[in-house]
C-alpha cells in the first residue's frame, strides 16, 4: 500500500515564524517599557545631610546621588543643611549637585533653616557637629554638641517623615546619637543609629592588607562599643572567603601577637594618623563608610555576612541597656538585629567594658551639661 503526504507549504510556516518572533520581540519590549515606566514611578527618597558645606558633606552628597546609597533605580531629593556662615558654601555643593546632572536627583534643597531641612526626611545623616579645637577639653565639646543635638532632635521629631531612619556621624557619634534618642521620644529607638562601619572598613582593610587578598574576600569583623580610642576590633568570628570554602581569620595570620596588639591601635588610631597625614580628618572614607551604613540597613546585608552599627543596647552580651553602642548586626528590608550567641572571650570582655564604661561616662557628662 501507498501513503502519499501532503506537500508542505514552506512559505506559509516561513510566514508563521516570523509573526511569532515578531510577537515575542515585541512582548519582550513591552516587558521591558513597563519596568523601566515603574522605575521613573518610584518616589523619590529626601534625604537630609547636615554640615553639608563640610568636608564629609561634600564628599558623600555626589556618592548619594550617583546611587550608591541607596541603589541605581532610587530617584531622591536631597536637603542640605549647614550654619549661617556657611551658605555660601552650601549653596555652591547645590550648584555642583545641579551641574552634575545625576539622573536619580529630582532636587536639592540648600538652607540654614533647620525646620526646613527637616521638613517630611526619610533619612537624615547627621554630620554637622563642633569641632574640638587646640586647647579645649573634652568636657567643653561635649556641652556643645549635646546642645546642638538636642535640638536637632526636637526638628526631627516634629517634621521628619515617620519613618525617618538617622544615621549619626558627628563625633562624639555615640553620645550624640544618645541625646538624640532621649530628646525624640516619639522616634522609635531602633530608627537612631551611629557610625562604627568607618572602623568596620578599616579593619577589613588591615586584614586583607596583611593577607594579601582583596578587601571584598574577608567578612565578619566586629567594632565593640565607642566610636573612640577604646573601641574593640574583634577578629575571633572574622572569615576569608575562598573559592572552596571560608577560613577563620586566626587560622591564617600566623602572628597572633600582631592581631591582639598592632592591629588593635591601627584601627583605632586609624583617624589621628589620618589627620595628621592630611591636615584634616576624614572625609572620604567616612561618606563612603556612611553610604555603606545605609545601604546595608535599607537594602539588607548579604547572607552570612554581618556590619557594626552604634544601635540602641538592649542589653545583648552583658551591654547596660540603653546605651547606644557598636554592635554586629544583620539588616533586612530596613531593620536592623543584633548577632546573638557568638562567644566571648576574656581577653574581648575586657575591652569591650571597657568601651561600655567610656559611654557610661559620657552619657553622664552629656546630662549634666544639659541639667539632666
Amino acid at each position: 500500500m501507498e501513503f502519499v503526504g501532503e506537500e508542505i507549504d514552506y512559505t506559509f510556516v516561513i510566514q508563521k515564524t516570523l509573526v511569532l518572533l515578531f510577537c515575542v520581540a515585541l512582548s519582550w519590549k513591552m516587558i521591558i517599557y513597563m519596568c523601566n515606566l515603574l522605575n521613573i514611578e518610584k518616589e523619590p527618597i529626601r534625604v537630609l545631610i547636615t554640615g553639608a558645606a563640610g568636608n564629609i558633606g561634600y564628599a558623600i552628597a555626589p556618592m548619594i546621588a550617583r546611587g550608591y546609597m541607596l541603589g541605581p533605580d532610587q530617584p531622591m531629593i536631597l536637603h542640605l543643611l549647614d550654619i549661617e556662615p556657611a551658605s555660601t558654601s552650601l549653596e555652591a555643593v547645590k550648584m555642583e549637585l545641579q551641574d552634575s546632572a545625576f539622573p536619580l536627583l529630582k532636587g536639592v534643597i540648600a538652607t540654614t533653616n533647620v525646620v526646613e531641612a527637616c521638613t517630611d526626611v526619610n533619612i537624615a545623616i547627621l554630620i554637622g557637629g563642633f569641632s574640638r579645637k587646640v586647647g579645649m577639653e573634652r568636657k567643653d565639646v561635649m556641652s556643645k554638641n549635646v546642645v546642638i543635638y538636642k535640638a536637632q532632635a526636637s526638628a526631627l521629631e516634629n517634621y521628619a517623615a515617620e519613618d525617618c531612619k538617622i544615621l549619626v556621624v558627628a563625633n562624639p557619634a555615640n553620645t550624640n546619637a544618645l541625646i538624640l534618642k532621649e530628646f525624640a521620644p516619639s522616634i522609635p529607638e531602633e530608627n537612631i543609629t551611629c557610625l562604627t562601619r568607618l572602623d568596620h572598613n578599616r579593619a577589613l582593610a588591615q586584614l586583607a592588607d596583611k593577607l594579601s587578598v582583596p578587601v571584598t574576600s574577608v567578612k565578619n569583623v566586629i567594632i565593640w562599643g565607642n566610636h573612640s580610642s577604646t573601641q574593640y576590633p574583634d577578629i575571633n568570628h572574622a572569615k576569608v572567603s575562598t573559592k572552596s570554602v571560608d577560613r577563620p581569620v586566626k587560622e591564617l595570620v600566623t602572628d597572633h601577637n600582631w592581631l591582639t596588639s598592632e592591629f588593635i591601635t591601627e584601627v583605632q588610631q586609624r583617624g589621628a594618623a589620618v589627620l595628621r597625614a592630611r591636615k584634616q580628618s576624614s572625609a572620604l572614607s567616612a561618606a563612603s563608610a556612611a553610604c555603606d551604613h545605609i545601604r546595608d540597613w535599607f537594602l539588607g546585608t548579604p547572607k552570612g555576612t554581618w556590619v557594626s552599627m552604634g544601635v540602641c543596647s538592649d542589653g545583648s552580651y552583658g551591654i547596660p541597656p540603653g546605651l547606644v553602642y557598636s554592635f554586629p548586626v544583620i539588616c533586612d528590608k530596613g531593620s536592623w538585629k543584633i548577632v546573638q550567641g557568638l562567644s566571648v572571650d576574656e581577653f574581648s570582655r575586657e575591652k569591650m567594658d571597657d568601651s561600655a564604661r567610656e559611654l557610661a561616662e559620657e552619657k553622664a557628662l552629656a546630662y549634666s551639661s544639659l541639667n539632666v
